[in-house]
């Protein structure tokens, strides 16, 4: 199985717990890794036989930039529902990065991965 990705999106959703996080936008980065079977697509030189990283970008960075989470975690399980159901991806890997998160670090995340695990065996 072909891996295709997408690193650095920039989005603002609202998100964290204390108080002063709900009333603010604060910079997220979301790093993608997706499993696709890209052969078709090389042989045709068609768009239409591998993933569309700027459709899923779009959507992944419009979605975030509109939603409002407690929490990180919740922000990387939701987009991978999202890649794994609207974009017919049988495995994803999310990282979800929030670098203004904490003073004395460069960054702090989470890396989740979803779906089926058997397609990157392959």
């Amino acid at each position: 199985m072909d891996k295709v990705f997408l690193t650095a999106l920039r989005t603002t959703p609202v998100i964290g717990i204390y108080d002063w996080e709900r009333e603010i936008r604060q910079n997220v980065i979301i790093d993608l890794v997706m499993a696709t079977d890209i052969s078709r697509a090389a042989k045709t030189d068609d768009i239409q036989y591998t993933l569309n990283y700027k459709s899923i970008s779009d959507r992944v960075v419009e979605f975030t930039n509109d939603s409002s989470f407690g929490l990180i975690e919740t922000l990387a399980e939701t987009i991978a529902n999202i890649v794994i159901n609207e974009f017919s991806v049988p495995w994803v890997q999310v990282t979800v990065h929030k670098p203004d998160a904490i003073e004395v670090a460069s960054d702090v995340g989470v890396t989740i991965e979803r779906g089926d695990q058997s397609v990157m065996a392959e």
